[in-house]
């Protein structure tokens, strides 16, 4: 487990009773590094919608338990956060939720898919489609170009609820 991982997964920790007290959901914790400052992130939500007092009330439990563990070494800026319209799916519990939404899927490496248009094979690095299914593996679209179109999960960047405008 590297480090990052392990931050990640000790915070998980920590907050799930904060969750549990509030009736929030952890949708995800991320320690990254951006513009030269580490930021160690939480995304809550619940059911209606996150507001900023339950970000201010989930940031102000965290920070005292984190100053007390003080598990990090490296100055780092604590964050917590709504995931967002286009939230990203990443773990199985937001695929199941995200069953029969639109999602968008960016590749790692260009994919090669037939053109909807007149079966020609294109390249692509991301497309658009129903989520329909997923395991371990593979993740199951409906596309315009296939009814179920499957894509292994380790080809995949990342896979974002689709927003529409």
């Amino acid at each position: 487990m590297t480090k990052r991982e392990e931050y990640e997964t000790r915070t998980e920790e920590i907050l799930e009773p904060i969750m549990k007290e509030n009736d929030f959901e952890l949708v995800d914790v991320e320690y990254v590094k951006e513009a030269g400052n580490w930021y160690l992130r939480a995304y809550i939500d619940k059911e209606g919608g996150i507001t900023l007092d339950d970000c201010e009330l989930v940031n102000r439990a965290w920070s005292d338990i984190m100053d007390e563990q003080d598990f990090i070494p490296d100055a780092y800026i604590l964050e917590v956060s709504s995931p967002g319209l286009g939230r990203q799916l990443k773990k199985d519990k937001d695929f199941k939720r995200s069953i029969d939404e639109e999602v968008d899927v960016k590749f790692y490496k260009a994919v090669k898919i037939p053109n909807p248009r007149n079966g020609k094979e294109m390249s692509v690095k991301q497309i658009t489609g129903i989520l329909k299914g997923f395991d371990e593996n593979t993740i199951t679209l409906e596309t315009d170009f296939s009814n179920e179109y499957i894509v292994n999960r380790k080809d995949i960047s990342t896979v974002k609820l689709t927003i529409d405008f």
